[in-house]
């Protein structure tokens, strides 16, 4: 099985037409994901070949939806277009809309999660300024290599794109259930929470990998959540050890104020729930495999 994404999941690109949708669309369809058409109110009727697959372009997320029965929606819009791009998905009621935009100001991403959460939560958003959801070997959903690994037990949940896929490439020995990239924006819809849950509940994940970075507290949430919820063996990183204090790094999430966010605190908040925590990726990829090992 998978979470989130799955290889009957028909998938629709925002901003198809555009230079990143076009590419990685092109590597998406490379990758086995079933996409069914694009959305550009602009070029609504054409029809574009990507991949050696021809796309009809629709007029909006609503018309793409009945036309195609897509229930997935990767962004590829730029930041200026980005917040009325997920609220056009958002009222469609898309089941799940994986924003890959960087840049969006966080007023913009605080406004389409309040509409989203106003709605019902209907549309699960992933992202923003995420790498999006893979399902090796099922489906691919956004801009993850999909040549790192393969189909295993392990689900990943990370805050680092980059990370993401050093993560699978070190464990491209056993693979992976799903790898969620979640991004490391201060306001995103998806959280480390959200995916513990969903690979909680995953028969055929049986190790999870979570990774977070310096900044905020959604580790230490998650922290709190493993502890009462979660029984599988979880396995994490923290990027930003050696960060320097009250300076924004990377992400625009990652900034630690005193104490706060930082990476040894979230470290500590996740081994007192039972969590190992590597120093480096490689360190942790190499508990990942002595915990599958021991099952």
């Amino acid at each position: 099985m998978a979470i989130f994404l799955t290889e009957n999941s028909k998938i629709i690109v925002q901003g198809l037409t555009g230079s990143e949708g076009t590419k990685h669309a092109t590597k998406m369809l490379a990758a086995g994901a079933t996409i069914v058409g694009g959305v550009n109110a602009r070029k609504a009727g054409q029809t574009v070949t990507i991949g050696g697959t021809d796309l009809t372009v629709y007029g909006t997320v609503a018309e793409a939806m009945a036309a195609t029965g897509a229930d997935t929606s990767v962004i590829f819009v730029p930041p200026r277009f980005a917040k009325d791009a997920v609220i056009e998905a958002i009222d469609a009621e898309i089941g799940l809309a994986v924003v890959i935009t960087e840049g969006i100001p966080v007023h913009d991403a605080a406004t389409f999660w309040a509409h989203n959460v106003a709605k019902g939560q209907k549309t699960r958003i992933v992202g923003p300024n995420c790498p999006g959801v893979i399902s090796p070997e099922k489906s691919n959903a956004g801009i993850i290599p999909a040549n790192i690994t393969g189909a295993g037990p392990i689900g990943l949940v990370s805050k680092s794109g980059t990370l993401t896929y050093q993560m699978m490439y070190e464990l491209r020995d056993i693979g992976f259930t799903t790898c969620v990239g979640i991004g490391g924006d201060p306001v995103i819809g998806t959280t480390h929470i959200d995916a513990l849950q969903a690979f909680e509940a995953d028969p055929d994940t049986r190790v999870i990998v979570m990774i977070g970075e310096i900044g905020g507290d959604a580790e230490e949430r998650a922290a709190d959540y493993i502890k009462t919820h979660v029984t599988k063996p979880v396995v994490g990183y923290v990027a930003g050890f050696t960060a320097p204090e009250g300076k924004t790094m990377g992400h625009a999430g990652a900034i630690v104020s005193g104490s706060s966010g930082t990476a040894e605190a979230k470290k500590q908040a996740l081994e007192a729930a039972g969590v190992k925590v590597g120093k480096t990726p490689s360190e942790t990829a190499e508990l990942a495999r002595k915990e599958m090992a021991a099952q």
